[in-house]
């Protein structure tokens, strides 16, 4: 199966190809420059490099939120519209997920963390199990205290991962103690060979209905819906 797999959900954006499970070709780029830029040009030489042109392709696979909105739009976007024009299954991988995998070499509990702003996050909890990663607390967005208090209550060690941790480094290690790890700089880095690995056997979703899991509502709903009853009608905005 040959996979292109992107993730431009937070400020670094990776793209790989793999083909039967073999990585190809892989760059990730973490640097202020706009993903909207950079997203088609990497595509473009990645499969320059990799030897294949874009029909050979069998399956796109999306980093799909949470994360910046903006961010997570581009990706799915990009992602949608090549498997409808190129009529290839569409697959979204929790970006949480995408940065949990990389963590290999821990059966500790897995913490990937984004900053969401105002001592808020978006995490998860995710565990190696015989080879696979399981999702162990479902991806929510949340206060930080709570996610630490309740990580609290499970008495495991956990290894936090992403490049926003670096900023809750403090409080964590308050809360936790010792049975709070960390990885280094490279590690914090989203891998699109991990995501292409992790899509490879999902199923595809429908390219028409499929939105990414923003986890919370946009400042713009949410100021709506302090002065609009948002019940009784279809939504007069579609989520792309």
């Amino acid at each position: 199966m040959k996979i292109l797999a992107m993730d431009t959900s937070n400020r670094a954006m990776s793209v790989a190809v793999m083909v039967d499970g073999e990585l190809l070709a892989e760059s990730t780029l973490n640097h202020k420059k706009t993903h909207s830029e950079q997203l088609l040009p990497t595509i473009d030489r990645l499969m320059t490099v990799s030897g294949l042109e874009p029909a050979d392709l069998d399956r796109v696979v999306v980093a799909d939120g949470p994360g910046s909105y903006t961010g997570v739009r581009i990706a799915v976007t990009t992602a949608k519209t090549l498997a409808d024009t190129l009529k290839l299954a569409l697959v979204g991988v929790s970006s949480l997920a995408v940065m949990a995998a990389g963590v290999t070499w821990t059966t500790n509990l897995i913490v990937p963390v984004m900053d969401a702003r105002r001592q808020n996050v978006f995490a998860g909890v995710y565990q190696w199990l015989n080879g696979e990663l399981i999702n162990v607390v479902e991806d929510r967005h949340l206060a930080l205290a709570e996610l630490l208090q309740e990580l609290k209550l499970l008495r495991q060690p956990s290894t936090f991962v992403g490049s926003d941790v670096a900023k809750f480094a403090d409080p964590i290690k308050a809360t936790l103690g010792a049975s709070a790890h960390f990885v280094d700089s490279l590690s914090n880095l989203p891998q699109a060979g991990r995501l292409a690995l992790l899509g490879a056997n999902k199923s595809p979703v429908d390219v028409t209905s499929f939105v990414p899991r923003y986890l919370r509502l946009t400042e713009a709903e949410t100021n709506w819906l302090k002065t609009h009853d948002d019940k009784g009608h279809a939504p007069y905005v579609q989520k792309v």
